[in-house]
């Protein structure tokens, strides 16, 4: 059996096992639980910063996942998609493995439902290169162990965001998931900036956008050089897929930026978070 092991033990997040449980535990725990009431969740949005950052604002994403598990409409497969912050490629790259390890363990990698979306879509393909070293979709990967242990994962890096690539990707991963509950875990940062007032501007219209499923005005406002998604593909997937399972909006459960949490990058560099969930319940 192959195993691939997380790299961002010790810098992203804790090495140490029972530290990183305690973490996790603590950012799941803190969020206030406004908007989690157990309902079936088609897809949501975690940011991938490192924990002492994004932590905080992740777990009310997680919180969420986890009431759902307590009400027992829990997922069957978490699909976990990222993007390449260092290599360019075309295509969805799925982790090829089968099972990935954490400080926390072991967590199957759902390797048959990922042969189903590959035979389905063209572009689609098994690496491991292309995930060594690559955090966007690996941080999220031990909120997922304390919030639905268990549960398989299909990681999926997704390389551009072309037209019809997102919509495609989105039913392909549906109907591969057949009558299984499916969550589409989309990891993204917000804009990085230095201006801390931008930041909170532009993130405000964003989240907005994503609360409404606007995947045409996030296109129109996403540029190379104005990311105001930091892994809009994702986003544009898990949109998609909440449309898809019939929600008419999102729940914005929390957000703040790095300059919130550290004043001090105020002027210099300011990153912006938020949670978001689509509830399955969701369709007025």
């Amino acid at each position: 059996m192959s195993i691939f092991r997380t790299q961002g033990d010790g810098r992203w997040f804790p090495a140490d096992a029972g530290r990183l449980r305690a973490a996790v535990e603590g950012f799941i725990a803190a969020a206030d639980g406004a908007g989690c009431d157990g309902a079936t969740l088609a897809s949501g949005i975690a940011p991938h910063a490192g924990y002492a950052y994004s932590g905080g604002v992740a777990g009310h994403t997680y919180r969420a996942l986890r009431e759902s598990v307590r009400q027992g409409n829990g997922p069957e497969v978490v699909v976990v998609l990222g993007f390449s912050h260092r290599v360019p490629f075309e295509g969805v790259a799925w982790l090829d493995t089968d099972a990935i390890r954490t400080p926390l363990g072991d967590i199957a990698s759902d390797r048959s439902f990922m042969e189903r979306v590959r035979d389905r879509l063209p572009g689609v393909f098994f690496d491991v290169d292309l995930h060594d070293g690559e955090h966007s979709a690996e941080n999220q990967l031990p909120f997922l162990q304390v919030a639905v242990p268990g549960v398989p994962v299909a990681v999926g890096l997704i390389g551009g965001h072309a037209a019809g690539q997102p919509e495609a990707l989105a039913g392909a991963v549906r109907a591969a998931a057949a009558r299984r509950r499916l969550f589409v875990l989309a990891s993204t940062d917000l804009l990085h900036d230095a201006d801390y007032d931008r930041v909170r501007a532009s993130d405000a219209r964003t989240l907005g956008m994503i609360e409404r499923l606007d995947s045409e005005g996030l296109n129109r406002a996403w540029s190379y050089g104005t990311q105001i998604c930091c892994g809009i593909g994702p986003v544009l997937v898990a949109l998609e897929s909440a449309r898809l399972a019939g929600c008419r909006h999102g729940r914005r459960l929390f957000y703040c930026n790095s300059g919130d949490i550290d004043p001090s990058g105020r002027g210099q560099w300011v990153v912006g978070y938020g949670s978001v969930v689509f509830a399955c319940d969701d369709k007025d």
